[in-house]
């Protein structure tokens, strides 16, 4: 799952905000290192959420966070966390598509490099996120 960070500069030291993660922060010596302990930081405070049957927030489009307050005076960085691991077991299901919808969906999965599957299950959570 990509994640928008936040990355500050601070007398030699360097921060990154987790945007869609409150509370979610790291620190280190460079921006390297600040952006790998991010990607720790992200993935034990999503296996948190997951024990403890709390709600992991939705993750919005990169877009979403270019003219965000908590970027003043900072980068907007990308990072990749395999966190999906702590929503459960994959369940394999059986659903009815047209032809030419499936073949539709396939194309666009294939245009950007995901899976059927995966691409499926980003429409849906996009919608869920949407109605609330």
């Amino acid at each position: 799952m990509k994640f928008a960070l936040a990355l500050h500069e601070e007398s030699g030291k360097y921060g990154v905000t987790v945007l869609d993660l409150p509370g979610c922060f790291s620190v280190g010596e460079s921006a390297e290192e600040a952006l790998v302990a991010a990607a720790e930081a992200i993935d034990g405070h999503v296996e948190l959420l997951a024990e403890e049957g709390a709600p992991i927030p939705q993750v919005r489009p990169v877009d979403a966070h270019l003219h965000s307050p908590q970027l003043e005076g900072g980068l907007l960085a990308v990072i990749d966390v395999p966190v999906e691991r702590y929503f459960g077991p994959a369940e394999k299901i059986n659903i009815t598509v047209p032809a030419l919808t499936l073949k539709r969906i396939d194309e666009y999965a294939s245009r950007h490099g995901e899976s059927r599957s995966a691409f499926l299950v980003k429409a849906a959570e996009e919608i869920m996120r949407r109605a609330g």
